[in-house]
């Protein structure tokens, strides 16, 4: 899906075979002996943009391209692929395909236009993770150089234009993004506290009676757990009482007896020489006997028992040293899920009447990045209705599905969506440069020409603000690598292009 095309024509040098370029005082491109104009395109993509400079089409000459393809995401340039550029009117036209870029992210294919007219000019790229198709309307082929300078000769530069060369922007963390409309709501901006489910909290008891001994070098609170993980063993093969291993014998051999005994009693039931009675109740030993052995023998490691995590997740308290001696059911680990978890949010109580409509909540989910509670699957659970001296806040319970690397008790920052939204052009908050108060923003007007535009923010929704004024829908700006643009426009000259033509 295509949501912008910028075409900006500008005097230009650019002979047959020339591989490079520079710009004039003005930022035009410009040679006295040529005076060829050309044209810049910038179109851009779900997936990719292209930014194609040529000189301008003129029937019998060579117009080579400079077709620049950065794959958005990421904003890294294409490596490797092949480029066929063609020019259509009519359903007929002319090609050409080059099979590899003439510098990294750079393709130059060539065409030498037959007849004058408006044609399209199709770019086909293919790219062993991608192939995208991108159609330039309405491109002019002039009759001669002359027309064409008449038609594109006079056009002149923003004066606030910035220029920041693809080169550039490919070799460091560079981000753009286009300003859509969506939805969006008040928000309460308030905090949270994070908390542990009380429902997927598990204290593990001492499965017998003995030393403790840890199985793993380090048992803390916090430290992650996998379930089947053998954290620590209760050893009873010193003791004289209570000894496990003696136990397990002495569960061993009665089972063994009571086995003997159930089956020989089974032929005898079978052959109707015993009653029911004297059967069900040599069945009823047996299967006791066989529960107390298995219950014995779970978890044994041949030293002792072992405490076993119950499920992925950490370790929040640890209530036993290594080599302490408990008694069996003695609570010694408290753990805990880390799949879901509680958030805990404060509010102002003259809030109360906007926490009816709570449309989503939105959290920082340990990474710096803001998630929603919605798009998590979350839930809000419950809202508190009163407040106290002693508790002037409300609170709102909200069940997070994701896995938060925060330890309970921790806090975040929280965004409480309420009320109806409205439709607004939004951008990405990474956007946004400050000064002293007021905002502006770099918007993209071409592919390596930029503007610093000052903006008026409306609500912000986590990650997303409202912009309204300043920036219309589908313009461009830049998300990451904003300030290094800003800085380029500070130095007070354009930097010399170094590209392939």
């Amino acid at each position: 899906m295509r949501y912008l095309i910028l075409i900006v024509a500008l005097a230009s040098c650019h002979s047959e075979g020339d591989h490079g370029h520079s710009h004039n005082p003005n930022g035009g491109h410009f040679d006295a002996e040529d005076e060829t104009p050309s044209m810049d395109v910038t179109i851009w993509t779900d997936r990719t943009e292209l930014f194609v400079e040529f000189p301008a089409l003129i029937v019998g000459n060579i117009s080579r391209f400079a077709a620049h393809f950065t794959i958005l995401n990421e904003h890294q340039p294409v490596g490797e692929g092949t480029v066929t550029v063609s020019l259509i009117k009519d359903g007929k036209g002319i090609r050409q395909s080059v099979e590899k870029p003439a510098s990294t992210g750079i393709f130059a294919p060539a065409l030498q236009p037959k007849e004058a007219g408006v044609y399209q000019l199709v770019f086909d790229l293919k790219t062993p993770e991608l192939s995208d198709k991108i159609v330039v309307e309405d491109i002019p082929v002039f009759a001669t150089k002359d027309e064409a300078k008449r038609a594109l000769g006079n056009q002149e530069e923003n004066g606030n234009t910035i220029t920041f060369l693809k080169e550039q922007a490919w070799k460091m963390e560079f981000q753009t993004a286009p300003a859509i409309q969506k939805e969006i709501y008040q928000v309460i901006q308030t905090s949270g506290i994070w908390r542990v489910a009380p429902s997927d909290d598990q204290v593990l008891v001492a499965p017998a009676t003995g030393v403790l001994k840890y199985n793993l070098r380090y048992l803390t609170e916090g430290k992650p757990i996998k379930a089947g993980e053998v954290l620590m063993e209760v050893i009873s093969s010193d003791l004289t009482t209570n000894n496990l291993r003696s136990d397990i014998q002495r569960a061993k051999a009665t089972l063994e007896q009571r086995e003997g005994s159930y089956n020989r009693i089974s032929e005898l039931y079978q052959s109707k020489v015993i009653s029911k009675t004297d059967f069900e109740k040599a069945k009823e030993e047996y299967l006791l006997a066989k529960a107390n052995f298995e219950t014995l023998t779970a978890g044994f490691t041949g030293k002792g028992k072992g405490v076993i995590a119950p499920f992925n997740g950490y370790i929040l308290e640890v209530y036993a040293k290594n080599g302490d001696f408990a008694e069996q059911g003695t609570a010694l680990i408290k753990v805990t899920i880390d799949k879901n978890h509680m958030l805990q949010t404060m509010v102002a109580s003259n809030h109360a009447g906007a926490l009816e409509n709570i449309h989503d909540l939105l959290y920082q989910n340990g990474k710096g990045e803001w998630s929603s509670l919605k798009g998590k699957g979350g839930t809000v659970i419950s809202t508190s209705r009163e407040v106290s001296l002693n508790n002037p806040m409300l609170s709102v319970f909200s069940e997070v599905h994701e896995s938060i690397d925060m330890p309970d008790g921790s806090f975040t920052e929280v965004q409480i969506e309420v009320g109806k939204p409205v439709q607004s052009v939004v951008i990405p908050s990474s956007s946004l440069l400050e000064d002293y108060g007021n905002y502006s923003v770099i918007v993209q007007r071409s592919g390596e020409n930029f503007e610093r535009r000052n903006v008026t923010l409306g609500l912000r929704n986590g990650s997303e603000v409202e912009i309204t004024k300043g920036l219309s829908l589908g313009e461009v700006v830049v998300t990451k690598g904003a300030y290094q643009v800003k800085m380029a426009s500070m130095s007070g000259q354009a930097p010399a292009h170094g590209h392939a033509h």
